[in-house]
């Protein structure tokens, strides 16, 4: 039974983040490429298991405020299903094992990616201890984190990555990261409890211009990506267009659980589970393998 909530603290199903580091892969063309999706693979499992050492951190430092949360008064720290010194303990093995991952698979990109996953996990105690408590900035971090992700898969496999992938990467971030923080906003409404330090320096009014700026900003600038010039030489195919209509569906139907639902809270959770936008993320993906690999 320990052993479980042992795994619910290292959160693997927050690992479908990571998954954006397989996307200079995907995008070069060479994702049948073995050995370069096998140094993409590596790269991976060796972030998640630095994510889930900062989890770990994370539901330490927070221990006293997810209690007072409806939701994260379940997690095992919080709940006393996991003790802190046990938590310690793991936190230091996910990160020994996301080093040592990168030593012994990473080849000659080793010290590089070992660099940048150390950059990543300092960067984020230090958002777990403070830069959380700093409205806006606590979003730029989550997003900056998401490009490292891409930084770390192209150094993985070599790739060089192009202005349009890291600009979507960081705007794609933002958006989800500004629709969490406006349901902490609602949970604060309902309940009077501050789960958050910064939760006074944003409210809905905000949340939700910010949020449709930025979408706008994400449907428009995919738009141009879609038709640029050096794109449609990249790809070698003028059909790149068509894969704006599972951007812009996917897109509305995120701000239609965020503002309609209110269940942005988890975004991860959102994205494992709403068919719809699954339907979206799949369609993209397919006809993006059509143009790239056929």
């Amino acid at each position: 039974m320990k052993l479980k909530y042992t795994i619910q603290l290292i959160r693997p199903e927050q690992w479908v983040k990571n998954t954006f580091i397989f996307l200079p892969l995907f995008f070069s063309g060479q994702m049948l490429h073995i050995d370069l999706l096998v140094q993409t693979t590596v790269a991976f499992f060796a972030f998640s298991a630095a994510a889930s050492s900062i989890y770990c951190f994370n539901d330490i430092y927070d221990v006293e405020a997810d209690r007072l949360h409806p939701k994260k008064c379940k997690r095992p720290i919080a709940s006393n299903k996991v003790s802190i010194k046990t938590a310690y303990v793991v936190m230091m093995f996910c990160l020994l094992l996301s080093m040592l991952i990168l030593y012994f698979f990473a080849g000659n990109q080793r010290y590089m990616l070992m660099a940048l996953i150390g950059f990543y996990f300092c960067m984020n105690i230090a958002y777990c201890m403070k830069l959380k408590s700093y409205p806006i900035i606590d979003v730029l971090i989550v997003s900056i984190g998401f490009v490292l992700r891409i930084i770390v898969g192209g150094k993985a496999t070599n790739i060089m990555l192009s202005e349009w992938i890291v600009i979507m990467t960081f705007l794609i971030a933002l958006f989800l990261a500004f629709a969490k923080r406006r349901d902490d906003v609602i949970l604060y409404n309902n309940s009077g409890v501050i789960h958050r330090k910064n939760i006074l320096r944003y409210n809905i009014d905000f949340l939700n211009q910010v949020i449709t700026v930025i979408s706008t900003i994400i449907i428009i600038a995919y738009i141009m990506y879609s038709i640029s010039p050096n794109v449609i030489e990249q790809f070698k195919s003028r059909y790149v267009y068509t894969t704006t209509f599972f951007v812009l569906t996917g897109i509305i139907r995120y701000l239609q659980v965020t503002i309609v639902d209110t269940k942005s809270g988890n975004p991860t959770k959102v994205l494992l589970k709403d068919r719809f936008i699954q339907a979206c993320i799949v369609g993209w993906i397919i006809m993006f393998s059509f143009i790239i690999y056929l």
